[in-house]
């Protein structure tokens, strides 16, 4: 019998299925302890209406993830740094019909300053939270969390909240003064949810092939690390070792999904030191994770779904090209390998112009034009510098692309 390499051995280890049972699972039941403090009249529960679906979660217990009627809590990094990851949400949505907000009254989760120690105490940080939330319950919408980040640090203050009522009674007096309830949703909901949820409707409509792509996937700490039980797995992934979005994505798009070893590391981002040391951040991002992908798997992308987790290992190989480092990888989010799929504009849209590395080779190898667009786009520009235009507009946006002839 062959000798198996140290790598071979760590993938075989995370390769047997995992057998999942709600009524042993090793923590609370949210749910559960949400209805009590509703009952008691402490919080309003805000809950899902119109088309739900619902999926196994870490310990077996299911999971609601709303379809439509939502409310898009944005993401600061997306809107800063990878605005195409925001577009290429609400374009998706856009594609089916689906009714959603994209509200004008949202705030920051204030996550950074959690993170990096630097600001703002527990009673801020859940004032904040429910803030957003009774915006969105004010709606009548559901709220969808974009970033990773905002989404295990909402998951850690509802868990504050509800076992601390002197932090209750505290966010309660807070609100109380700009006229809002305290507010906590059923469920915590994740964008890369929603996207998992309709990977099987992105697949119909699928413009795209896909199939002659590799690539690996780097799962978000934020996701699936912070308040583990509230991730969604899927025994037909990794035999339910590994959380089931982005990779399920990928695999019903046709996309070849590789394997490698540090699958479960960070990206490099972390907490506090991406802010106070981030040449670590960098360094990490760089050997441990893109270098290690290209020696096991050479993938011609990578696929995320958080917003530190996109902008740290597609910008951290710039510096790293500098010193003769092996990269080259370009990285997306799984909303925007959707939407690319399904023919989105690659910049007006995706907008790739924000990526740090080379994503022309990746392009090309799907048969996408991009020079032309490219083009298209440059005289969206023009066309605003000189006044005739006052923005790129949704109408604009919404012709799928052409693919070029082989």
């Amino acid at each position: 019998m062959t000798e198996l390499t140290t790598v071979e051995q760590i993938l075989e280890r995370k390769s047997h299925p995992v057998v999942r049972d709600a009524s042993i699972a090793p923590t609370d039941d949210m749910h559960d302890r949400l209805l009590e403090l509703e009952a008691k009249g402490e919080i309003i529960l805000q809950r899902m209406t119109g088309d739900v679906v619902e999926f196994p979660t870490k310990y077996g217990r299911m999971k609601k993830i709303p379809i439509e009627h939502t409310w898009h809590h944005k993401s600061c990094g997306h809107c800063g740094h990878i605005p195409g990851y925001a577009s290429s949400i609400l374009w998706l949505h856009r594609q089916f019909n689906l009714d959603y907000i994209d509200p004008t009254d949202q705030t920051s989760c204030t996550g950074w300053n959690y993170y990096a120690s630097g600001a703002s105490n527990a009673v801020g940080q859940a004032a904040v939270m429910s803030r957003n939330f009774a915006a969105a319950y004010e709606t009548g919408y559901f709220p969808m969390i974009h970033c990773g980040t905002s989404f295990g640090h909402y998951k850690e203050i509802r868990e504050q909240l509800v076992h601390h009522k002197d932090l209750r009674d505290e966010v309660r007096r807070i609100l109380d003064k700009m006229g809002k309830p305290l507010v906590i949703p059923e469920e915590i909901v994740h964008y890369s949810e929603w996207v998992y949820a309709m990977r099987d409707r992105f697949k119909e409509r699928q413009l795209v092939d896909m199939s002659a792509i590799t690539a690996t996937v780097h799962p978000a700490c934020h996701y699936y690390k912070i308040v583990a039980e509230d991730a969604i797995y899927d025994p037909e992934i990794y035999g339910g070792q590994r959380t089931a979005v982005v990779t399920a994505l990928l695999e019903r798009l046709g996309v070849n999904v590789a394997d490698y070893s540090t699958w479960f590391d960070c990206c490099g981002f972390g907490f506090r030191h991406v802010l106070v040391q981030r040449d670590f951040t960098r360094s990490y991002a760089v050997l441990r994770k893109i270098e290690t992908m290209i020696n096991e798997a050479n993938p011609d992308l990578t696929v995320t779904h958080d917003t530190g987790c996109v902008t740290t290992l597609d910008k951290s190989q710039f510096a790293a090209k500098a010193h003769d480092r092996k990269v080259g990888v370009p990285v997306l989010s799984d909303a925007q390998v959707a939407a690319l799929a399904m023919g989105a504009h690659p910049f007006r849209v995706v907008q790739f112009h924000w990526h740090s590395t080379d994503w022309r080779p990746f392009l090309e190898k799907l048969n996408i034009p991009w020079q032309k667009y490219w083009d298209e786009f440059q005289g969206d520009l023009d066309q605003i510098r000189a006044g005739t235009k006052s923005g790129i507009t949704w109408q604009d946006a919404d012709t799928p692309i052409k693919l070029q002839s082989i």
